[in-house]
């Protein structure tokens, strides 16, 4: 749901970039049996690609207050932007 610029800046271990904008062509990539997290800096896009992926039929959460909380709260030594 973060752009290449926003994931060269800081992202959470083992996780992979799927922009927002790529999601609906990139689909097929994804585990349909997977549980999968959306992250997106704040939390907005996340929340669009989550409803997405629902309506697909993925078990898809968004990460509450995005990478930026989760920098704060869980990794503080993590860059913010």
């Amino acid at each position: 749901m973060r752009e290449p610029w926003e994931w060269e800046i800081a992202r959470i271990q083992g996780s992979r970039l799927v922009p927002l904008g790529e999601l609906p062509g990139r689909i097929a990539e994804l585990d349909p049996r997977a549980e999968i997290v959306t992250v997106c800096h704040k939390g907005k896009r996340s929340l669009m690609a989550q409803q997405l992926l629902q309506g697909a039929g993925f078990q898809a959460r968004s990460l509450a207050g995005g990478i930026d909380a989760w920098a704060a709260e869980v990794e503080p030594g993590m860059r913010r932007y």
